[in-house]
């Protein structure tokens, strides 16, 4: 058994290939010298082992990472995305998130519920006097994309540069082998960490009440972020603030379209649409993997994970694994009680600093298209952004009926 996420097919439809990891050899090692975690329990217990790591530097190097060194020799800051608090254990961690985190608490992420609501009844005026949309460009990338921009403080401009340079980025985290993308990735890093460098300086002479002056002034217990932490920070927010909400909006939107029966029994009663939002994020989930390094020889499942190993814990296969989601597990259920044990979000010390962000943004977006639009149909071809990871729609043209 080899699991191969480049074969054709594979981004349009990776589900298959997950059941399959799942029953034949759900502990894997991959040709390219990492592990590859496919069942919920197994993934359970490394996103909450606190002995794991997530810093590349503990990670024994493989034939990719030689790659690419040899394709970026010495063009890239090595320590670039290394200080962003997804790359760091604790106590680092602990303490970039403790001075991100008061913006992120429950009464400041209800609070913004009125303007999320008022940026997507705009979206879907526009799209109801066209006719139809692109859920993609006109919805689900424009929605989050103004939201992280006003928490930060900082103008929505720019947009589809940025998605370009985040989109790229973001490839990052999956395997990569083609040379042209590593320089691609490289390249768009350049232009972003460029970008948040220039707004920081604006904002430092341009203080106002919002996220990013707070982050610039931030301290806690005498402990203040370095520029380079600072810049990594808001690289972060920026990429993780809108990048997962577009596939959860996305991808829910079509499960929904493929699910007609479904998409009338949350019409039909819409107090489900909070545990709807968990099921889609359960059923296709915006992130489909993240990562564990080994400090130490790992037993589980009847096999030994070497220390410096580099994990890949599939959390969309995990999602849909029948042995803890029942038989059923593969099909879309929009009242499943269980629904909100996926693993979408990680778990552990690393669990998604923007869930609850994430989980209004879906809310407001898929249930007010459902509620306004009954008619709402397939208006075109649909073309993903062929990523493995942050696996997605690129265009979802759709047609409007009230």
């Amino acid at each position: 058994m080899q699991y191969n996420p480049f074969e054709p097919g594979f981004i349009e439809d990776p589900y298959p290939e997950y059941a399959k990891m799942r029953r034949e050899d759900p502990i894997h090692r991959s040709p390219l010298d990492f592990w590859v975690l496919f069942g919920y329990e197994d993934i359970t217990r490394f996103l909450k082992d606190p002995t794991l790591s997530v810093e590349d530097r503990n990670a024994t190097p493989t034939a990719l990472d030689q790659m690419v060194l040899e394709i970026l020799a010495d063009r890239v800051e090595s320590e670039r995305g290394a200080r962003s608090m997804l790359s760091r254990d604790p106590p680092d961690h602990t303490r970039l998130r403790k001075l991100v985190t008061k913006a992120f608490t429950p009464r400041v992420i209800q609070n913004l519920r009125p303007r999320i609501q008022e940026l997507v009844d705009e979206m879907l005026d526009a799209a109801h006097e066209r006719g139809g949309m692109d859920v993609i460009h006109d919805f689900a990338f424009p929605l989050p994309f103004a939201v992280i921009s006003e928490m930060l403080g900082v103008p929505v401009k720019d947009a589809e540069k940025l998605r370009e340079w985040s989109g790229m980025i973001v490839r990052s985290l999956e395997p990569i082998i083609d040379p042209d993308t590593i320089r691609g990735i490289a390249d768009a890093s350049d232009k972003m960490f460029d970008h948040v460098s220039d707004l920081i300086a604006w904002k430092r002479k341009e203080p106002g009440d919002d996220l990013l002056s707070a982050l610039i002034a931030a301290e806690e217990h005498g402990d203040v972020l370095s520029d380079e932490e600072l810049v990594e920070q808001v690289v972060l927010l920026y990429i993780a603030g809108h990048e997962t909400t577009v596939n959860l909006i996305g991808n829910g939107v079509l499960a929904l379209l493929r699910t007609r029966d479904e998409m009338t029994r949350l019409r039909n009663d819409p107090t489900l649409t909070l545990g709807a939002i968990e099921e889609m994020l359960r059923f296709d989930s915006p992130v489909q993997m993240t990562r564990r390094i080994t400090l130490a020889d790992v037993e589980i499942g009847g096999k030994t994970i070497e220390k410096g190993a580099f994990c890949a814990l599939v959390l969309a296969a995990a999602n849909r694994d029948p042995d803890h989601f029942g038989p059923d597990a593969e099909k879309l259920d929009v009242g499943r009680e269980q629904a909100h044990q996926h693993l979408s979000f990680g778990g552990g010390a690393h669990y998604c600093l923007g869930a609850a962000l994430a989980r209004l943004e879906g809310e407001v977006a898929i249930g007010s298209l459902v509620s306004r639009f009954p008619g709402v149909d397939f208006g075109g071809d649909l073309v993903y952004n062929g990523r493995l990871n942050l696996r997605g729609l690129e265009t979802f043209p759709v047609t409007l009926r009230g």
